[in-house]
């Protein structure tokens, strides 16, 4: 195969949709070498992308035949000061064309039109152990290991789990939402100047706030707030893209098959539903926007993840509850439920700085210790 052969052009939806669908179905991901996850982006293959302020897919093409593809998004965010930051996403290439400078290509492509919309630096997320990935964004195109956060995922389970009866739990509007992340998160790193826009957005089901029982009332009066706070957002990623488990253990698929019977005759084990349907697209939360003040306050992370899990128990197909962490979060990592089986304990953020006068600036991030707390932003999950 000659490389000049190999074409890299803008997705047209018209041509590339169904193309892309099956490429999609061809490439699992996925945190665990016997569990993969599926993406179903029903009929829309920039859905994850298409809530950015700004965003691209490209493709590579054989001989007519589609055989890659990659998403990139541009945001401005606080990098020690703020900047422009391109977030690349959905790299895909087909298995028989692998190893052959196709997934560099795309990369390198997509790091362009970066650097045609004045991009400060770019970024990618991938498994720690994905040595493929890890080779070719660190080794082949110099990219910087930057953080370690952790994804944690959580089936939803048949029965509500327990909140605290001590603590309180509450929705605060949009408004009050902002002001408070702009007041408590606006130094995070990746932390977006649109954060309004976000909040807003549709696929935004609200922020909520968890307090000592009887601060409710008094939670911001006159610019006050309690000694144990935490508050999150829940981003409806079902909304845009399902996703199916596929390629389990022979013993999770007896489970599947019995588990059914097994939530009816013995519900207090509380089993996860997402096993009774495990090959069916199922959508998910994505808790963002995830903080905690006070010593105690990871009590308040927990009654606010179990409210969440409450909530995704009456959603239409939700079958996951889903965050990602920073290092930051050690100490309140223990207080989110999730499944190691699922988790990505060790996810990894790669960072490069695309301007010749901001490579030193990069080298500063990277030598900033990872107790920095980290913003994950929901339309980029």
């Amino acid at each position: 195969m000659a490389f000049e052969d190999i074409k890299v052009r803008s997705y047209d939806g018209d041509l590339d949709r169904a193309r892309l669908e099956l490429l999609e179905r061809r490439c699992e991901v996925g945190p665990s070498q016997h569990v993969f996850l599926f993406t179903d982006t029903m009929g829309d293959p920039i859905s994850r992308i298409r809530n950015c302020p700004l965003y691209i897919m490209l493709v590579a093409e054989l001989n007519h035949e589609l055989i890659g593809a990659i998403q990139g998004t541009i945001k401005v965010a606080t990098m020690k000061d703020l900047a422009k930051v391109g977030y690349i996403l959905g790299l895909r290439v087909s298995p028989l064309h692998r190893r052959k400078g196709i997934g560099s290509s795309l990369v390198q492509h997509l790091e362009q039109w970066f650097i045609g919309n004045q991009v400060d630096y770019a970024y990618m997320a991938t498994e720690k152990d994905n040595n493929a990935s890890v080779n070719l964004f660190v080794n082949k195109l110099h990219y910087i290991k930057f953080r370690t956060p952790a994804i944690l995922v959580h089936p939803v389970r048949s029965q509500p789990l327990k909140i605290s009866s001590k603590i309180d739990i509450f929705k605060i509007n949009e408004e009050n939402a902002e002001y408070l992340y702009r007041s408590y998160m606006g130094l995070t790193d990746f932390f977006p100047t649109d954060i309004d826009k976000v909040l807003r957005n549709k696929l935004s089901l609200g922020t909520w706030v968890a307090c000592d029982q009887g601060g409710r009332d008094q939670f911001g009066q006159n610019g006050h707030f309690p000694t144990n706070w935490a508050m999150l957002s829940v981003w409806d990623s079902g909304g845009l893209f399902k996703l199916r488990i596929g390629k389990a253990p022979d013993s999770c698929l007896v489970y599947s098959k019995v588990s059914k019977l097994l939530d009816k005759v013995f519900a207090c084990f509380n089993m996860p539903t997402l096993l009774c349907n495990m090959f069916e697209p199922f959508g998910f939360y994505f808790l963002y926007g995830v903080h905690h003040e006070g010593p105690v306050s990871g009590n308040m992370v927990k009654a606010l993840c179990n409210y969440v899990h409450n909530m995704a128990r009456v959603g239409v197909d939700c079958k996951m509850v889903v965050t990602e962490v920073g290092s930051y979060d050690e100490r309140v990592r223990p207080h989110i439920p999730h499944w190691r089986l699922l988790s990505c304990l060790e996810d990894l953020w790669c960072i490069k700085a695309l301007k010749s006068d901001e490579r030193e600036s990069i080298n500063e991030l990277t030598r900033i210790p990872q107790t920095r707390p980290l913003f994950v932003d929901p339309r980029e999950v």
